[in-house]
């Protein structure tokens, strides 16, 4: 089945232009329930996108690909996308402030089937070094992909001049993965990581102190969020019209219309999304324009997937919750995704840079 029939991705006019063929995106769908149960292991639907050649993809390089690749995953399978995500910033932020030789030993690790992920989390440890190289204390929570990330850039020293450090942990003696009770994104096995006692080297510490928080590619990176947002309630959207087609109920003018009324603004998000993605790259925008793009791009995303969630659930009714509804489990990931720390300040903060250009509010567009 073509992926643009299966998930109404695109607008007419661009569901030619993917990043992802239709086959491995129809293999993510089918294999989503089974790594939620635990039936299977999240790592065969990374191998699918390695065949798929997105392993060295950083979201600056050709971010019109990684945006779409982001979107076709995100409808597909979100858990995977939020563990692919988390590679690109992590290949990302070792390209901004790795060494030349860091950057190569990076891409063969990637060439070697590695896995990144970006850990940011303190538990009630946090972590710490004290100094350039010795003896790691601490731990993280909510770090994504434990037994499948296979290096972490963790933070150390929490704080405005956090160091970032790569990190191997394939050591599950050191990972909790029933830290994760969240009833979305299960497929993930997130969960707590101890550090303490790794010793770690100069040739480990990536960038200088302060760099993790640098502008605009910190916040300024919440595109990537927002477009596995945006994907994911197409998916979403596309499940429920199928299930509603199935049962002869689609034709429905109420139907129709509310969740054709939520497509229409997830479109608008993918065009947010695709021209925050590709504005992060230019030079025509200062940092603080970035910035708040790539917010609005997330906060609108998260809106119109709360819209989407309440929609499909009118128009499916109770057989949405049940235990095996494929869109109930779509949802339940959704649901968890959205809820990102910090709404209100990402809101003010976009907030104070656009309504304080005087006339020139469309100067974003520019």
């Amino acid at each position: 089945m073509n992926s643009a029939a299966r998930f109404p991705l695109f607008s007419p006019a661009d569901e030619t232009n993917a990043a992802l063929s239709d086959a491995a995106q129809d293999q993510l769908l089918d294999r989503a329930a089974d790594e939620e149960r635990g039936e299977q292991p999240i790592g065969g639907s990374i191998d699918i996108l390695r065949q798929e050649g997105l392993m060295l993809q950083d979201g600056a390089t050709d971010p019109q690909t990684t945006c779409k690749a982001l979107m076709q995953i995100g409808a597909a399978n979100l858990g995977v996308g939020r563990l692919w995500e988390g590679h690109v910033n992590a290949l990302r932020l070792i390209r901004l402030y790795g060494s030349a030789s860091q950057q190569k030993a990076a891409d063969n690790l990637v060439a070697s089937d590695a896995l990144f992920g970006v850990w940011g989390a303190d538990g009630s440890t946090p972590v710490s070094l004290g100094s350039e190289t010795g003896t790691l204390q601490g731990e993280k929570l909510f770090a994504s992909g434990l037994g499948t990330v296979t290096h972490a850039l963790v933070t150390a020293d929490a704080g405005p001049e956090a160091q970032l450090i790569l990190i191997d942990v394939r050591d599950m003696e050191r990972a909790d993965t029933s830290q994760w009770d969240m009833l979305g994104m299960r497929a993930t096995a997130s969960g707590k990581y101890d550090f303490s006692g790794l010793t770690v080297g100069e040739g480990d510490l990536i960038g200088a102190p302060g760099d993790y928080l640098r502008e605009p590619d910190f916040v300024g990176g919440v595109w990537r969020i927002a477009a596995l947002q945006a994907g994911a309630s197409a998916g979403l959207l596309g499940a429920a019209a199928k299930q509603l087609r199935n049962m002869e109920r689609l034709e429905a003018e109420a139907q129709k219309a509310r969740l054709m009324q939520v497509l229409m603004r997830v479109w608008a998000g993918m065009a947010l999304v695709e021209r925050a993605a590709t504005a992060a790259q230019s030079d025509a925008f200062s940092p603080d324009t970035l910035v708040a793009n790539a917010i609005a791009a997330r906060l609108y995303t998260e809106e119109v997937g709360l819209d989407a969630i309440n929609a499909v659930e009118q128009s499916l009714g109770l057989r949405h919750f049940t235990q095996n509804s494929e869109t109930g489990r779509m949802a339940r990931d959704l649901s968890v995704y959205l809820r990102q720390a910090a709404r209100d300040a990402f809101l003010q903060r976009a907030a104070t840079h656009a309504l304080s250009q005087d006339d020139r509010l469309w100067g974003v567009f520019k």
